[in-house]
């Protein structure tokens, strides 16, 4: 007789894994992992799942508690021993499990990736049971890896034990203390470990509703299809010196971190891209789970190292010392034999060699000519030092440094941050402004539509019939093709600064030039977003216009040597380049 005949001459319940809309829900939800509370193993844990046989408890959902039977409680695998204490596994047996652990798991995670995902919360549920036995893989692998490495000797004792002189006694001594064990434990079932996956595929092709929710959103973020940055947007407004503007101006400005003065980025600003940056990050971590943050963190810093050094990265330029340290142009003192005639050359050309000279360049025409007339056949190192002028003090000290290099770096993050969820930012500002637009009671009226939806989602989880491919409304729904033809929506537009993206329409053509893609470009290419290269969307038409605006505005600069008018003793005018040639030659 099997045991589901022997379980029925009992009078009991047969062994049965526990059905997934039950307690293995919600151990799926409550650790976030599809396995469920009781597919954790340990390194030692044995083949299948185990278990006894127990009085029904109805808090914890068995099966058969109202009808005070007997039920299947599944051990764990650690749980299983031998009588004397001992591990029942060996250690050859435990390596076969988990290669075959590993096999199952990558085989389920085929599987889910192959699963067509009809709304954007299956996309997300699905992407995070496959994180989770993605980390149930690399937990297996380590495992096994320890037991390869066999750092403590049980494995070599186990393969010694087994092919030596003795191995016939070692398999009846093993046979013997298995006997031993289910004599000890009569009732003692096992499950295999391919039922296990089983039930997860059902639960996965019949989800219950804890199942559905695997992550927490808020309302206002629509379980991953918005974001909702109100607690930053008050944290923003409330800094000091910070510009008043409404929550769907804030939306398009929150990354523009470089046109904050650093004068305001003080300790208050920290803990506010601290604040920003932490959402960003656990919302991209609800949102794509399978985005390895760890990796993206090392890009950012190496990148950011570079662009630091360099002095390129936004809003930081590298700071130097003051130009008036390197300005000024040394003056051949030969030609002059007093101070007086150094004095026909002006204030600012004494000034200007001076400085050349590293010595004070204050005081008043005749103080200037004096000192610089007093250097004339010395060397600097005989000059009295009460010439020179002092060192200006550094006005960043390395403590400072820091201070700002962290404040940047954090901006470095949030950069890059915007740029994984700038799908998610267009909708969410898009969605403001529907909200913005509509009266109080289309707004009730859409929550309760939005209620009605997700409660009917699953029946309704048909294809939607778009032969056209017209874009969906605000309802999910395709527009009209009326509506469609009226924007202009079939005609596309390539912007090759944007990394060669399409817009659809010319309205959304238009307005992507004022938006954070197209003004990022702009900024690798380190040209300003400016008027001038609007509807400009090839690199290289944006290059040589960038190169004529330069040339354009160097002709028309203000050119002191040629512009600059003098009047001589004669009333004659001059400019400035020709007064100073007659003055040098003593002609005026």
């Amino acid at each position: 007789m099997d045991w589901r005949g022997t379980c029925k001459a009992l009078g009991v319940a047969p062994p049965h894994p526990r059905p997934a809309g039950g307690a293995a829900a919600n151990s799926i939800a409550q650790t976030g992992s599809p396995f469920g509370a009781h597919f954790s193993s340990s390194p030692r844990s044995t083949s299948g799942i185990r278990g006894t046989w127990e009085p029904p408890d109805p808090q914890r959902g068995d099966a058969g508690a109202q009808g005070g039977r007997s039920c299947f409680r599944p051990c764990r695998w650690s749980e299983l021993r031998f009588g004397g204490g001992g591990k029942m596994e060996t250690i050859l047996e435990q390596q076969r499990r988990y290669h075959e652990e590993k096999e199952r798991l990558m085989d389920v995670m085929a599987k889910e990736m192959l699963t067509k995902k009809s709304t954007l919360r299956d996309q997300i549920n699905s992407d995070h049971r496959t994180r989770a036995m993605q980390d149930r893989y690399m937990e297996v692998s380590g495992n096994l890896r320890d037991l390869y490495d066999d750092k403590d000797g049980l494995r070599k004792e186990e393969l010694n034990a087994i092919s030596g002189p003795n191995e016939f006694a070692e398999f009846y001594n093993r046979l013997k203390q298995i006997k031993e064990f289910h004599r000890k434990h009569p009732n003692e079932i096992c499950v295999p470990m391919s039922v296990e996956f089983e039930e997860l595929l059902k639960a996965r092709e019949n989800p219950s509703e804890e199942a559905q929710n695997l992550v927490e959103f808020t309302d206002e973020e629509g379980y991953g299809r918005y974001l909702d940055l109100h607690d930053c947007y008050l944290k923003y407004i409330n800094l000091k010196a910070s510009e008043k503007l409404d929550y769907i101006t804030y939306l398009s400005i929150f990354d523009q971190l470089f046109d904050i003065p650093k004068e305001r980025k003080n300790a208050e600003y920290k803990r506010y891209l601290e604040m920003l940056l932490e959402y960003l990050q656990d919302y991209t971590d609800r949102v794509k789970p399978l985005q390895d943050q760890n990796e993206l963190f090392g890009k950012i810093q190496n990148e950011f190292e570079k662009k630091w050094e360099n002095g390129t990265f936004p809003g930081w330029p590298k700071e130097t010392s003051s130009a008036l340290t390197h300005a000024g142009a040394h003056l051949d003192l030969s030609a002059f034999s007093s101070w007086e005639e150094l004095a026909s050359l002006g204030l600012d050309r004494l000034k200007s060699a001076l400085l050349a000279l590293g010595l004070k360049c204050g005081g008043t025409l005749e103080e200037r000519a004096q000192r610089l007339f007093s250097t004339k056949g010395k060397s600097l190192e005989s000059l009295d030092t009460s010439l020179f002028a002092k060192n200006p003090k550094s006005k960043g000290t390395k403590r400072d440094t820091e201070r700002n290099k962290d404040i940047a770096f954090l901006e470095a993050q949030i950069y890059e941050y915007v740029e994984i969820l700038g799908e998610q930012r267009h909708l969410t500002h898009e969605n403001v402004q529907r909200k913005q637009a509509r009266t109080g009671e289309e707004r009730e009226e859409e929550e309760e539509e939005q209620i009605s939806e997700s409660e009917s989602e699953d029946e309704e989880n048909e294809i939607i019939y778009n032969p056209k491919n017209l874009p969906l409304g605000w309802d999910g729904k395709p527009i009209p093709y009326w509506l469609y033809k009226l924007h202009g929506l079939n005609i596309n537009y390539n912007c090759e600064i944007c990394g060669n993206y399409t817009y659809r329409g010319p309205k959304a053509f238009q307005r992507h030039f004022a938006e954070w893609r197209h003004a990022h470009g702009m900024r690798c290419l380190g040209i300003p977003n400016t008027a001038h290269f609007a509807n400009v969307t090839q690199i290289e038409d944006a290059v040589s216009l960038w190169a004529k605006l330069k040339l354009q505005k160097a002709s028309e600069r203000w050119q002191p040597d040629t512009e600059e008018e003098y009047e001589d003793s004669s009333g004659n005018v001059v400019n400035k380049k020709t007064y100073e040639d007659l003055k040098r030659q003593g002609l005026l």
